[in-house]
């Protein structure tokens, strides 16, 4: 009876570590969805049925979403100028929180998907003279902007989180990585469980 409960057990424990992450994942992912196309849906302002209800469409909001990203893109791609980007910028240096806001979400979301992604550089940092090292990734190779020549940045995200420090170090004390940068933090930000198979 014994042997029945504890295999019953163990298969209750494997189950549970395939069916919480999954669930999580997939409960996260359309929780996220399905607040946007809420949020974003305007069939039930305009569209209405036979009866003069409200006419709700699923999945509207979110083609609203993408329809505005890709229309957004072919502007600036074919359409904006630099001296409308520069009159834009001027506006925005009138507005000091709105351009903190955008300048921070334009930065961070530039260095995951932009051109230039930042965070492509992994490498291992000599922290003490213990042999404590910890993992980050290369921000600014140069900086002598700040009267620190022989030094760069490296900025290190935290486990579980999306949070993370900019650590100035010396050029002897960083090691580069020979992994994928999305390997890298995935192995971070799972605090050390995946990533590096």
């Amino acid at each position: 009876m014994k042997r029945i409960f504890r295999a019953l057990l163990n298969y209750f424990i494997k189950g549970l570590l395939i069916v919480v992450p999954l669930g999580a994942a997939f409960f996260l992912i359309f929780w996220i969805i399905s607040r946007i196309d809420t949020s974003l849906n305007l069939s039930s302002e305009i569209l209405v049925d036979s009866q003069g209800k409200p006419l709700y469409i699923p999945g509207l909001g979110i083609l609203n979403v993408v329809v505005i990203i890709l229309i957004a893109g072919i502007l600036v791609t074919n359409v904006i100028t630099d001296p409308i980007k520069k009159w834009f910028m001027r506006w925005l240096n009138r507005l000091p929180l709105f351009k903190f806001l955008y300048s921070s979400i334009k930065d961070l979301t530039e260095a995951f998907v932009g051109e230039e992604k930042k965070f492509n550089e992994p490498v291992l940092v000599e922290v003490n003279e213990f042999g404590l090292k910890k993992i980050g990734f290369l921000v600014q190779k140069d900086m002598k902007a700040l009267d620190l020549p022989g030094e760069v940045a490296v900025y290190f995200p935290m486990s579980y989180s999306f949070a993370g420090q900019v650590v100035i170090v010396s050029v002897d004390k960083i090691k580069p990585i020979n992994r994928s940068a999305a390997e890298v933090m995935k192995f971070v930000i799972s605090g050390g469980v995946s990533g590096l198979e």
